[in-house]
């Protein structure tokens, strides 16, 4: 009954508005999310599939759009009673999307274009990873890398064959490199492409294989390879270096070598995007005084003046003294620096009794007990360290 069924636009998601790439949109994901085979024995998959087919078997053909618009699903009551049970599909071109979902299925493509697999293609690029130092990691450094890369075999020119021989044309595929089959579908055959197993998408066969690359085209040789990298640079980023990897296929061009940095962890510095942490202690004397100490940075020891009364914890910031921009190296990321007061373990005697005398002096406590004056316990003034 057509009361029973769900809004067209409801069931793909989409508005009236919609245009036709929309629609084609909508559906395919809707179809890959759904599809029978990939959810076998599914029978409420099975039934959204067939909703949303019969959804877009509609509103992707301008007539019957028109119609639904107008009548809504009373325009094709007297056709159908449903997908599978009279329901025209013949306005709607299906071939496309279930072409990306058999490829999505069986691992295999469909060819839009109808070009040949085999034409010039980018080789693969190689991943590598070098370790350098935290320093290394500020002003940038250049490093050597030893690597084993192919090269096109000098013996028969790349092409695989023992020289004074050469590749023939594959008869499976007929030099095309790539193979056409057909899909049985709910909606009928789906032509598919894929790379030809034979001659695995070069069109050409090697009967007798170069004895140097057997076969491959290409030899293997180590070679070091300068690299650098820039200041600023972050652990696990990648530099790259443009065609340093694979050979490419039938003339294309080498593929890229892309190497991940890893930093060796530092003693004192962290790091956090451009910003530099660390900790500097100081002394009790220092703190309550205040005075100049010396603090380790990126770029060597800075003089910075600790003001009185300075408690422990206190983080200060130095402005510019962090990380370089990697696409600037002008701009500079801020130190922020922790300070810790240092309580001394060992004191002199002299040093006892000049601090408890500086103690009764500032009045300063830190919520010591003595005894009161009818020989029990009573707690101390606040002083001048506990404000």
């Amino acid at each position: 009954m057509a009361e029973d069924k769900r809004d067209y636009y409801e069931v793909l998601g989409v508005n009236k508005n919609a245009d036709e790439s929309e629609i084609k949109k909508a559906y395919r994901a809707l179809a890959k999310k759904y599809h029978p085979d990939m959810n076998p024995g599914d029978k409420e998959a099975e039934k959204k599939f067939k909703e949303a087919s019969e959804a877009y078997a509609v509103l992707s053909d301008p007539d019957k759009k028109r119609q639904y618009d107008q009548f809504g699903h009373a325009a094709f009551d007297g056709g159908a009673s449903g997908f599978g049970s009279g329901f025209d599909f013949s306005g709607a071109d299906f071939s496309d999307i279930f072409g990306d979902i058999f490829g999505d299925l069986f691992g295999t493509g469909r060819s839009r274009s109808g070009s040949s697999s085999n034409g010039p293609m980018k080789g693969a690029n190689i991943r590598t990873s070098v370790r350098i130092t935290f320093e290394e990691s500020v002003k940038g450094v250049d490093k050597e890398l030893e690597l084993t890369l192919k090269d096109v075999c000098t013996n028969c020119g790349g092409n695989g064959a023992r020289p004074g021989t050469k590749p023939e044309t594959c008869p499976k595929c007929g030099g095309k490199g790539q193979v056409v089959y057909t899909q049985q579908s709910l909606f009928g055959m789906v032509r598919n492409v894929s790379a030809c197993p034979d001659c695995r998408g070069s069109g050409k066969i090697i009967k007798d294989k170069c004895p140097e690359c057997h076969g491959t085209g290409y030899i293997s040789n180590k070679k070091k390879i300068q690299v650098s990298i820039p200041a600023g640079i972050d652990n696990g980023q990648s530099v790259r270096i443009r065609e340093k990897g694979e050979p490419g296929i039938n003339g294309g061009p080498r593929g890229d070598l892309l190497v991940e940095v890893v930093i060796q962890r530092h003693p004192i510095f962290q790091r956090n995007d451009m910003d530099v942490y660390s900790t500097a202690p100081i002394s009790f004397a220092v703190a309550a005084l205040g005075g100049e100490i010396y603090i380790d940075t990126v770029d060597g020891k800075v003089i910075y003046e600790v003001k009185a009364g300075t408690q422990t914890d206190t983080r200060v910031r130095l402005k510019g003294k962090g990380m370089p921009s990697l696409r600037n190296n002008q701009i500079r990321g801020d130190h922020y620096v922790t300070l810790i007061v240092q309580v001394p373990e060992r004191l002199s005697s002299d040093a006892k009794e000049a601090l408890r005398e500086f103690d009764k002096l500032t009045g300063d406590t830190l919520n010591a007990v003595e005894e009161g004056s009818d020989g029990g316990k009573e707690k101390k003034k606040k002083g001048f360290w506990n404000k």
